[in-house]
């Protein structure tokens, strides 16, 4: 195989440990700086220049993609996409994770348990927020922080009102997270690798400092993970589009409660604590994909005029629900059920004789106009034209 690391730090142990593992199984791998990347855009086929000359032909790319360069790291990414290069984490994948509120909407849409958050940006909204996540203590957290930057623990309202009035006036965005107390200083740090956890580990934080980040000062400990944290981690990492990433989850009582999934995690802590070759399983995951690799079944499956890729949902009392699934005419119609959602599990292509329960959800391809007729019409109130006001017909007068 032969394999890019895109990355602006040849010399960090994260990238120093990919390319060692990457070489020890004899594949041939290049550390390229994402930087140094134009994208050629006037061929028919998508093209790269890396320093000014054609880029050879890669088998694969694994990004490592800084917060600092998110536009253009994702823009070369997703070009190396168009040329069929494989990648184990997308360009759309980077940019959900990089940012922290579209990853929190994205996972809260699949029922993945987080703490309570909001974000606003009203002075007058600061404080119902406040009050909607649990009231204070909160934790007040700027979308572009990374390491712990631009964490705030904030103990009274005024305090963090006075701290989020700051940092709206610096034009800066923010959100507002409840303080999970019972795991005040600790976390847990998945990391996933295609669908499973390779390892895992818990950071403590130093002294009176609530971060466990070890950039922070924090002490970390390898940990044998309960199968719902593993199955959380794994499932908000490929829900963001993520066959690699770092999941970082507190220890509710009530379970994992998932805070940030990193696009670019780093090796260092992990695999001192753990004592495990991440490395090396994440190129071997890689090496694996090569001959047989996933695709953006979306952007794949819509290339076809009148055909694409749509969600049926079945809402409680919808004339569908308690009849199996074969009931619903779908494959006479040229419709193909590819997924089965129901709660947090996923059934992949279900069978015929399963039973729609109330708010399943039905990922299909087909025709579109066909999916679309078997929404429920939504009666409407049919809309009443009204007259100019005065001050409108004066302007049409002038």
């Amino acid at each position: 195989m032969k394999l890019a690391i895109l990355s602006r730090a040849p010399q960090a142990y994260s990238t120093q440990r990919l390319r060692a593992a990457a070489e020890q199984r004899g594949h041939n791998v290049k550390v390229l700086n994402t930087l140094r990347f134009a994208i050629d855009l006037a061929t028919d086929e998508p093209d790269l220049r890396y320093r000014g000359k054609l880029l050879s032909d890669y088998d694969a790319i694994l990004p490592r993609i800084g917060n600092s360069i998110t536009y253009f790291g994702t823009a070369v990414v997703r070009q190396f996409e168009q040329m069929d290069v494989y990648t184990p984490n997308t360009a759309n994948g980077i940019s959900n994770a990089r940012d922290k509120l579209r990853a929190i909407q994205i996972l809260s849409r699949h029922s993945i348990d987080m703490p309570p958050t909001a974000f606003v940006r009203n002075r007058a909204d600061v404080r119902p927020a406040i009050e909607s996540v649990g009231g204070a203590p909160v934790v007040i957290k700027l979308l572009e922080g990374t390491q712990g930057i631009g964490v705030i623990l904030a103990p009274q309202v005024k305090v963090a009102e006075a701290i989020i009035e700051t940092l709206h006036s610096t034009q800066q965005n923010v959100l507002i997270q409840k303080f999970i107390a019972e795991s005040r200083g600790r976390d847990i740090r998945a990391l996933v690798v295609g669908d499973r956890v390779v390892a895992a580990m818990r950071r403590v934080a130093s002294g009176d400092e609530f971060r466990s980040n070890v950039h922070r000062g924090g002490t970390v400990e390898a940990v044998q993970l309960d199968p719902a944290y593993e199955q959380t981690a794994v499932r908000a990492a490929q829900i963001m589009g993520l066959r690699v990433a770092g999941v970082d989850m507190l220890e509710g009582d009530d379970g994992p409660l998932v805070v940030e999934v990193n696009s670019s995690p780093g090796l260092q802590g992990i695999e001192t604590a753990t004592d495990l070759d991440v490395a090396g399983a994440i190129i071997d995951y890689i090496a694996n994909q090569v001959n047989f690799p996933e695709i953006d079944v979306r952007q794949r499956l819509s290339v076809s005029t009148g055909y694409g890729v749509a969600e049926l949902a079945m809402h409680a009392g919808a004339e569908h629900v308690g009849k199996p699934l074969g009931d619903l005419g779908l494959w006479e119609r040229d419709i193909t059920v590819l997924t089965l959602h129901r709660g947090v599990q996923v059934i992949p292509n279900p069978r015929k004789h399963v039973v729609l329960e109330p708010e399943d959800r039905l990922l299909c391809f087909g025709k579109l106009e066909e999916m679309r007729s078997m929404i429920p019409e939504r009666p409407r109130r049919r809309a009443r034209v009204r007259k100019l006001p005065p001050e409108a017909q004066d302007l049409v007068d002038g």
